[in-house]
């Protein structure tokens, strides 16, 4: 009986692997540009920014996140700016000034809200 059950059991398995809804993907990255509601905007290619305030740099970059430090001349210069990406449309962006006051904001996709 059990030479019976197994291809069963198998068959049976495999059907319902198939059937099973296909898990969403993560973001493919976070590189891009992104725009806020206030129209600042950056873009980020691999570990190159271009910052909010113009500048040129290079920050810590990984697939679905990036870090740096705001230079000298921009409003936040000195900050600790930490983003993450929600998904292909989204990030947040945390900026925490020197003093360890911290705010987040969310960007979205310049072409979303241009």
């Amino acid at each position: 009986m059990r030479t019976v059950r197994l291809p069963f059991v198998l068959a049976a398995a495999f059907m319902a692997f198939l059937l099973l809804p296909a898990a969403p993907a993560l973001a493919d990255r976070i590189d891009g540009n992104w725009c806020f509601t206030d129209g600042r905007h950056m873009s980020i290619a691999g570990p190159a920014i271009v910052t909010p305030g113009g500048a040129r740099m290079i920050g810590d970059y990984d697939r679905h996140s990036f870090h740096y430090v705001a230079p000298a001349g921009e409003a936040d210069a000195g900050a600790q700016i930490d983003m993450i990406q929600f998904d292909e449309y989204t990030i947040q962006v945390v900026t925490t000034s020197p003093d360890g006051l911290a705010r987040t904001e969310t960007w979205k996709r310049c072409d979303l809200t241009t």
